[in-house]
């Protein structure tokens, strides 16, 4: 089922409206993901290009031959990605205002999977708040920290 959200990139440039499906999001494991973001995977709920306002348009970045991915040159929020030739774009999961939705379905590009990555959840774990050197960081510059 379809769910109209917000989201947009972390200095507050660029934001959109989207009607996406939260139960199918994926994990993307490429490389060229991997590069994108710096991250492990990244994840995409896919969504029709139509389904997308974008308030802003966001700058786009042609990462290949095929695909082009927006992002935020402001900020350098990674927005997503689109085939050239496609009808569909993938958008970040965590450039939504409400990333709580999202359920993923499948893992894709398995072949780059790092898989001491895919299942941390018997390591030790600290809160945002835990971190006193954050914290004191965040109080000297006069703000509470972001969620």
């Amino acid at each position: 089922m379809t769910r109209a959200m917000t989201g947009g990139c972390q200095c507050g440039r660029i934001r959109y409206r989207a009607e996406v499906e939260p139960d199918k999001a994926y994990l993307c494991h490429c490389r060229m993901c991997q590069r994108a973001t710096g991250g492990v995977s990244i994840a995409f709920v896919n969504a029709p290009q139509s389904a997308v306002r974008w308030e802003t348009e966001p700058d786009w970045y042609a990462s290949s031959p095929i695909a082009h991915r927006p992002f935020c040159s402001q900020c350098g929020t990674p927005l997503g990605f689109a085939f050239l030739d496609g009808d569909n774009i993938d958008l970040t999961v965590g450039s939504f205002d409400d990333p709580a939705p999202f359920r993923p379905s499948q893992n894709y590009a398995t072949e780059s999977m790092l898989t001491a990555w895919t299942d941390v959840r018997h390591l030790p774990g600290m809160t945002s708040a835990e971190n006193a050197g954050v914290m004191d960081r965040w109080k000297a510059a006069g703000l509470e920290p972001p969620e």
